[in-house]
């Protein structure tokens, strides 16, 4: 079955935020570790909605499985700047669902007007580095001892993404 992708919207809060709490609680791909409680989540949400945030979501079976945003960088100076974020569940990998939504994310972002965007992925996260790459995203440099999970350092790897880069996107 085909992911529906679709912008964020209010019906999806709830979903969205089991997703997000699932995929923190594997403590191998996020910074958070369990998801926020739901009525900080849902203003979190609603944020989004009110500033027309680049955020997407796809739907297996009508049921939110992951979630893609591009969101401004802070400060005047990097206002040409987004952070990437996302998720999938672990039933849904492998199934084509990241490489839909990073391209509706990225997309938007550009339509937004967004020069750059950025992210940061775990070292050991190498599904994810592997699609950042084949979407375009190149690595900036590495971040030691970035993330710290149960008594234990991972070292992480910030990578960009140029709206006017000379490489051509691989679709």
């Amino acid at each position: 079955m085909k992911p529906d992708v679709q912008p964020l919207a209010e019906a999806h809060f709830e979903s969205l935020r089991l997703v997000l709490d699932s995929v923190a609680r594997e403590k191998r791909y996020l910074a958070f570790q369990q998801a926020p409680p739901r009525e900080e989540a849902f203003a979190f949400y609603r944020g989004l909605l009110a500033s027309h945030a680049c955020h997407y979501v796809a739907l297996l079976g009508g049921q939110v499985v992951g979630w893609c945003d591009v969101l401004p960088a802070h400060g005047q100076a990097r206002a040409h700047a987004g952070v990437l974020g996302m998720g999938v569940v672990a039933t849904a990998r492998g199934q084509g669902v990241g490489t839909m939504l990073i391209r509706r994310a990225i997309d938007a972002a550009w339509a937004r007007g967004f020069l750059r965007i950025e992210l940061i992925v775990r070292a050991d996260n190498l599904p994810a580095k592997a699609l950042y790459e084949r979407e375009g995203f190149a690595v900036e440099g590495v971040l030691r001892d970035a993330f710290r999970v149960d008594d234990q350092f991972f070292d992480s790897y910030m990578m960009g993404l140029l709206k006017n880069t000379t490489r051509p996107r691989p679709y």
